[in-house]
């Protein structure tokens, strides 16, 4: 069953919850869609500040957006300059598809370690295959560091033309313990695409940290 499913929806409920909260039957397929947008456009706009997830809440005319990221400063700015542009940027973006007045609440959430979140591991692996790293070398690196944050153990996948090789392989490593059945086991889960010149590799990262 662990391998089937993902790790993070066999958890909502007992150890996490949704990154969308609302409800809206009227306007169900607008907001969803909405959702994506927000979240597409600010990951893309944070990503030099280390951006992992982004959650909205949604009440009665009020959207409460929490962006957390490993390097909270780049995003507030100078006297809270870069937050205020961040508002007004998601303002002009709300107003294309909601016409209702509303008011927007944006919170800005530091990631303690960044190498206990599954998201920035995935990233950075991406980003130095990228730049034609050798895979063992990455793998090895990546796994060292996550584990002396303090993890309890980490998995890190790879596949695809490794190192541009003609056939596709996979490979992987894996230090430690992943219980990814064990619903108790506070798992951060990713996935992200790596495209180099010669296709897609695909990274996928499994952390067990403390419960």
């Amino acid at each position: 069953m662990g391998k089937k499913v993902n790790p993070k929806v066999l958890r909502i409920g007992p150890l996490l919850t949704w990154d969308s909260r609302w409800f809206d039957d009227r306007r169900y397929k607008e907001t969803l869609l909405e959702d994506f947008h927000i979240r597409r456009s600010l990951m893309e706009r944070l990503k030099n500040a280390g951006v992992s997830s982004i959650e909205i809440e949604r009440s009665i005319n009020n959207i409460k957006i929490t962006a957390y990221v490993s390097k909270p400063g780049m995003v507030i700015g100078r006297g809270g300059a870069g937050l205020e542009e961040l508002k007004v940027f998601l303002t002009e973006l709300l107003k294309k598809g909601n016409k209702n007045q509303f008011k927007l609440d944006i919170r800005i959430e530091p990631i303690k370690d960044p190498n206990l979140d599954a998201y920035l591991v995935a990233r950075n692996v991406s980003d130095q295959l990228i730049r034609r790293l050798p895979a063992k070398r990455v793998l090895a690196q990546n796994v060292e560091r996550v584990m002396a944050s303090g993890a309890k153990g980490v998995r890190i996948v790879l596949s695809g033309r490794i190192g541009g090789a003609e056939i596709g392989r996979r490979e992987r490593l894996q230090v430690g313990k992943v219980p990814l059945s064990t619903i108790r086991a506070n798992i951060s889960y990713a996935s992200l695409p790596a495209l180099t010149k010669k296709g897609y590799i695909g990274v996928k990262v499994w952390i067990n940290r403390e419960e």
